[in-house]
């Protein structure tokens, strides 16, 4: 297996890793789960059930409006209790209570003996819209042809937990290989060197050994085979592998998931088992600190989204991190205090003597002002691409199209932004400045 040593990133150093030994199961009977199309960009998404409909697992919530084939599935069997709308009338969450007794969904594997089969079977059972596309970072469309596949086989944000689970871990490599069939190309399965995943026959494995964010796919891509204009890859993880290498050796539809529940406020970090959309509430219960004002997020503490108790699981539904609310934070001295607790990456404080090491407990405040961009070079630091971000971003804020394409634009994501995010002096929103950068590129050029 060839090896590609990445330099440049940060490990965060965050307090409240989950506890693998310790795993909850959680009964579905009467819970509420919730799909949002918000997880799930670069279609619109049109209801497919009404308020009272009764479903199973697998019968689709939403389809996307381009292609109807493209579904939002039900993760249990139960009854649509509610469509909610936002802002014009845009669809948040279609919720599902569970019914007492679940069976898993099922689909006919003789029918998936060739392509056109197999690409409508991923579309209808929900696990297309779990891959993603690059450029633009959006669920696949439906009549692309990647020129490579990338799958990572690693989370490396803060208290990631492991992607596969042991019961995944064997429908692997089927799920490789039935991918290797959507692509004239490679697929590619990066990993961390200590990884227990043995290397692939169908895909092309490749060690990523660095820091964050050296489990991201985009940086997997840009260190093996880059996206230039007019290419399209495809990405996803290895978790999402092995539901579709599932879904192929045995016809069942895996809906469960292990979400870690993680963080420094976070009461006895461990693991839930569930389904996709589980109601936070449910699955925060038995961890939440009411002695603490907690900050929840659906998903890791670079990337995932503020949410309360009363919403739902975002995809990819594997994490929860509870760190603590910074509303009413009062420390002695703040910015200027010597105390070796607070963490530095530019040597600001005392820690940066412990070279980084020890675990540290965060809570949800930016420690900054929002100030114009200031071309530092701090970002580059930890930004392991071929790509000047500074200037990058610059040229999304102007809307200059040409400039973004020179500077590596169809390379990006969000997420790859989420690092230099957390370091950038000026506390822009620089995940959200990309995301705009992409949909006004796709808007602009079709």
């Amino acid at each position: 297996m060839r090896t590609i040593k990445l330099k440049k990133g940060l490990d965060i150093p965050l307090e409240g890793k989950a506890d693998s030994k310790q795993c909850q199961p959680l009964a579905p009977s009467g819970e509420v789960f919730g799909i949002s199309p918000e997880d799930y960009l670069g279609y619109l998404w049109k209801s497919a059930v009404k308020e009272g409909d009764t479903v199973a697992a697998g019968t689709p919530l939403l389809r996307a409006k381009e292609n109807p084939d493209i579904c939002l599935v039900s993760p249990v069997d139960g009854v649509v209790t509610g469509i909610i709308r936002g802002e014009r009338r845009r669809i948040l969450y279609v919720t599902v209570k569970a019914a007492e007794k679940q069976s898993p969904a099922k689909i006919n594997i003789e029918d998936l003996n060739n392509t056109d089969n197999l690409r409508k079977a991923l579309q209808t059972t929900g696990f297309w819209a779990m891959m993603r596309q690059r450029p633009y970072d959006i669920v696949p469309e439906y009549d692309s042809n990647p020129r490579d596949i990338f799958v990572t086989g690693f989370d490396s944000n803060p208290l990631a937990p492991e992607l596969l689970t042991d019961d995944l871990k064997k429908f692997l490599e089927a799920g490789l290989k039935a991918l290797a069939t959507l692509t004239k190309g490679k697929v590619y399965l990066g990993l961390k060197p200590d990884s227990d995943i043995p290397e692939s026959k169908a895909a092309e494995t490749i060690i990523f050994d660095g820091p964050h964010p050296a489990g991201n796919v985009g940086v997997q891509i840009c260190a093996v085979k880059p996206v230039n204009k007019g290419e399209t890859v495809w990405t996803l993880d290895a978790t999402t592998a092995a539901r579709i290498g599932k879904l192929l050796t045995t016809g069942e539809c895996d809906y469960t998931c292990r979400v870690a529940i993680t963080g420094p406020a976070a009461l006895n970090p461990s693991y839930v088992n569930t389904y996709f959309g589980a109601k936070i509430e449910s699955v925060v219960k038995n961890h939440l600190n009411p002695s603490i004002p907690t900050k929840i997020i659906s998903g890791n503490a670079l990337t995932g989204t503020g949410v309360s108790e009363n919403d739902y699981l975002h995809f990819p539904y594997r994490q929860i991190t509870l760190i603590k609310s910074g509303e009413h934070a009062d420390e002695f001295m703040g910015w200027a205090s010597l105390s070796p607790k607070k963490f530095s990456v530019k040597r600001t404080f005392p820690s940066f003597l412990k070279g980084l090491k020890g675990k540290y407990n965060f809570d949800d405040r930016i420690l900054g002002g929002h100030r114009a961009m200031i071309l530092s070079g701090e970002l580059e630091k930890v930004f392991p691409f071929d790509i000047l971000p500074e200037y990058l971003l610059k040229a999304i804020i102007t809307k200059d199209i040409d400039r973004m394409e020179k500077l590596g634009i169809y390379e990006v994501a969000p997420e790859d932004f989420a690092l230099p995010e957390f370091v950038d002096t000026s506390k822009g929103a620089l995940q959200q400045t990309v995301r705009e950068g992409l949909d006004y590129l796709r808007n602009e050029l079709g």
